[in-house]
């Protein structure tokens, strides 16, 4: 897994997708025990200090999961600027 820097995303080469910085958790991981804590959460049982517990990790889980996905949107973002780029500079030729 790629060591986390100071600034948000790790970069990475093309098969590799960025990671948010201080996460070792990737997407899915963090997705799926988000996934956990909101179950937990729904079926109830704990006590007031478990649910916040629950509560606060399912916050940071959330946090990591949205910049993974906000990572991504930019590299997709950045590849699509670049294809259009090729595309117009094709054109004036």
């Amino acid at each position: 897994m790629a060591k986390a820097k100071t600034d948000d995303t790790v970069a990475g080469g093309a098969a590799d997708a960025a990671q948010p910085a201080g996460s070792a958790l990737g997407y899915e991981q963090a997705r799926d025990e988000l996934i956990e804590v909101v179950r937990s959460l729904e079926a109830g049982g704990t006590t007031l200090e478990e649910s916040l517990a629950l509560w606060e990790r399912g916050e940071e889980l959330a946090k990591v999961c949205r910049r993974w996905l906000d990572g991504a949107r930019a590299r997709l973002d950045a590849a699509l600027a670049e294809e259009d780029e090729a595309e117009a500079e094709a054109e004036a030729e």
